[in-house]
């Protein structure tokens, strides 16, 4: 089906110098899509914040005077946000810290939330393994 049919795990190594799949949520089929959107260079982005914010992930706070009048994240048809939400979703049945933390965030805060905070979360760990 989808599968490779070759070790993710060890081509990874050689391209990147490390592992993506080592990050929770991510498996060997979605760091390759992940890579694919993205690409293995990530000098466009400058910070973690920048290559999240291009995600449609951060908040994007509608301030005037001082005053918050709106903090929603923004529409996105992005691939990659997609995928990363789809990691998020699958991290929340998860016994790990990043499923621990979206199930706290599922409670306080609704689901929806805690995919996009999740999402977040796991782009910043993608961002930081790759540079």
């Amino acid at each position: 089906m989808n599968t490779p049919d070759f070790e993710v795990r060890s081509a990874f190594y050689r391209m990147l110098g490390g592992d993506l799949t080592q990050i929770h949520g991510i498996g060997p089929s979605l760091a390759l899509r992940l890579v694919g959107e993205c690409g293995t260079n990530l000098a466009a982005w400058p910070s973690s914040k920048s290559f999240t914010s291009w995600l449609c992930l951060a908040l994007g706070n509608k301030i005037s005077g001082g005053n918050l009048f709106s903090s929603k994240t923004r529409r996105s048809s992005s691939r990659a946000a997609a995928l990363l939400r789809l990691a998020a979703t699958t991290i929340g049945c998860s016994d790990t810290a990043l499923g621990t933390f979206y199930r706290r965030l599922s409670a306080h805060a609704g689901k929806a939330k805690a995919v996009t905070a999740t999402a977040r979360k796991i782009a910043v760990l993608f961002y930081n393994r790759l540079r």
